[in-house]
């Protein structure tokens, strides 16, 4: 009946140099993903947001909630009433007050103002 008291440790030894490995190896795989990403060949939050819609999805909803109604934010029905599209689109790209500038893509901006300006 006498157990030897090293095998629990031999085991759990033997069971993280194996996950050592593993994750070496995983990390590798994982490092080319991110190069080739880095150099511009997968954009996928960017290319995800096609619509100002799904834009203000990503982006937006944490502070101005999901039916435009405010939270943190203002609420953005009526911001047409009480800004141009000109003035929302400088916010969305420079950020004011409490919101930060570029959470909406530059290429994007001049579309997602005009949506905005018609939200009623």
């Amino acid at each position: 009946m006498n157990r030897n008291p090293l095998i629990p440790f031999a085991l759990i030894m033997v069971f993280g140099i194996g996950l050592i490995f593993f994750l070496s190896f995983k990390g590798l795989g994982d490092m080319k993903e991110l190069a080739a990403e880095k150099e511009g060949g997968a954009k996928t939050e960017e290319a995800a947001a096609a619509n100002p819609e799904d834009i203000y999805k990503q982006s937006c909803v944490g502070c101005h909630g999901a039916n435009y109604e405010g939270g943190v934010g203002p609420a953005l029905k009526g911001v047409g009433d009480r800004l141009s599209p000109d003035q929302i689109k400088d916010v969305l790209v420079n950020g004011r007050g409490n919101m930060p500038a570029g959470l909406v893509p530059a290429d994007k901006a001049e579309e997602m103002a005009k949506w905005l300006a018609e939200l009623k």
